[in-house]
């Protein structure tokens, strides 16, 4: 083997055919490669997006970085109407983009979408059966491929890479660019069901905050009619029969069994006057829209915590900002409910209230020192007609999108602990 100003000469005119074959290769495994680095990048790109825009807009840019097409866009189906229009594009004109639709079966792309199968030509400028050729010769396109997006055999829309020079892309490009639209296929198809479960959460929601409003309308008319008629007949009665004990008393009846049972009936409806008032103020906390959600809370647990002789520690900020009355009005609930077991169940000596924001979530938690439960026997304490409580406040904190846990154990207290996002909330002036 000799050297020549350093170029290497082979010796036997066999050599240089080895060497093309062998670059040949290499060249081959170089394609390869790189082929696998753009399906594993879009891949990566696309992983775990939900959001529609998102996927199609990331997954174009890759695939005309990958490609090295100057111009392109993507095409979704209209499951209805059957027709294909851009919905994201780089590099075509506003009119181009807009003008450019076409029903199933339709010029190019809509073939592709019909059949399922990629198409590449060199020269669409003077391709026959082309949509809108008007617009094909303003843009200047010259090379078009054209590749379906499917999901599961069904396909969602298409993809296509253009360039303004012809034969710009090649077969081997193509199979690259079918890749990475069955890939974007089954993104699309996956965004589109995170954007209908969206949908459906929002109308749940809506829905539910409806159901909020009715049952605290409802829940008004109660109250007003215990306060305006059974509670003031009780008042009346209470009066009355604390005006015949004053008679009795400056007409000196002496029948001692008469007297007792007159101050027994007394004292028993002033008794249920107190819980009606006790039910009417639990109907209708109108203490939230005159103090506010925090302080509402405080003065709730003062009155019927603290009276029974239960120690309360507040840790709570002013953040009601934040909520719908709906949404106020659930988490008082949520208050409620939790008192109420406290005082019933628990045997607690001591309660603690945190309402706090913690990074993007508000979070209301309700802990006491009480005797606890095994949460595995929550079922069954429902089958005894227990345990209900606990259940609806779960539900309550589901219908304006909280969740809401709770943690117990024998001997070691009980916390309530509900969780609302604040994603996409703003501060209510």
């Amino acid at each position: 083997m000799t050297e020549e100003k350093g170029k290497r000469i082979p010796e036997a005119a066999g050599e240089e055919t080895h060497d093309a074959s062998a670059y040949l290769k290499e060249e081959a495994l170089r394609n390869e490669d790189n082929s696998l680095i753009a399906i594993s990048r879009v891949s990566a790109a696309l992983s775990g997006l939900g959001n529609l825009d998102a996927v199609l807009n990331i997954g174009l840019d890759t695939t005309l970085e990958f490609m090295e097409g100057k111009a392109g866009g993507i095409m979704l189906l209209d499951e209805e109407s059957r027709f294909l229009s851009y919905r994201v594009t780089r590099g075509l004109s506003d009119r181009y983009s807009k003008e450019m639709h076409m029903k199933l079966g339709e010029g190019v792309a809509g073939r592709v979408a019909q059949s399922g199968k990629p198409i590449l030509i060199d020269d669409i400028s003077s391709e026959p059966g082309v949509a809108r050729p008007d617009l094909i010769s303003l843009e200047g396109l010259k090379t078009f491929a054209c590749v379906p997006l499917k999901a599961k055999e069904k396909v969602l829309g298409v993809m296509t890479i253009t360039s303004q020079k012809p034969g710009h892309f090649t077969r081997k490009n193509i199979y690259l660019l079918q890749s990475i639209g069955d890939q974007l296929g089954t993104a699309v198809e996956q965004a589109k069901l995170y954007e209908r479960l969206r949908r459906s959460r929002e109308r749940y929601r809506q829905l539910a905050r409806r159901i909020i409003v009715a049952q605290e309308e409802e829940r008004k008319k109660i109250a007003r009619d215990l306060h305006d008629e059974t509670s003031q007949i009780l008042a009346g009665l209470a009066l009355n029969l604390q005006a015949l004990i004053e008679m009795a008393g400056a007409r000196g009846i002496d029948d001692q069994q008469f007297l007792e049972i007159l101050k027994r009936s007394h004292n028993s409806t002033v008794q249920i006057h107190t819980e009606v008032s006790r039910i009417i103020a639990d109907l209708r906390p109108t203490q939230l829209d005159t103090l506010g959600l925090v302080s509402a809370i405080r003065q709730y647990a003062h009155s019927i915590v603290a009276s029974r002789g239960i120690e309360v520690e507040f840790d709570m900020d002013a953040i009601e900002k934040y909520l719908l009355p709906e949404e106020e009005l659930s988490l008082f609930r949520l208050v409620q409910g939790a008192m109420g077991n406290v005082i019933q169940h628990s045997n607690a000596k001591n309660v603690d209230i945190s309402f706090k924001q913690k990074d993007d979530n508000l979070v209301l938690a309700i802990s006491d020192d009480g005797k606890g439960f095994e949460l595995e026997k929550l079922a069954e304490m429902r089958e005894r007609g227990r345990g209900y409580g606990l259940l609806n406040m779960k539900e309550r904190m589901v219908l304006i999108g909280a969740t809401c846990s709770v943690q117990s154990s024998p001997g070691k207290g009980t916390t309530v602990r509900a969780v609302l996002p604040l994603s996409g909330k703003t501060k209510i002036n």
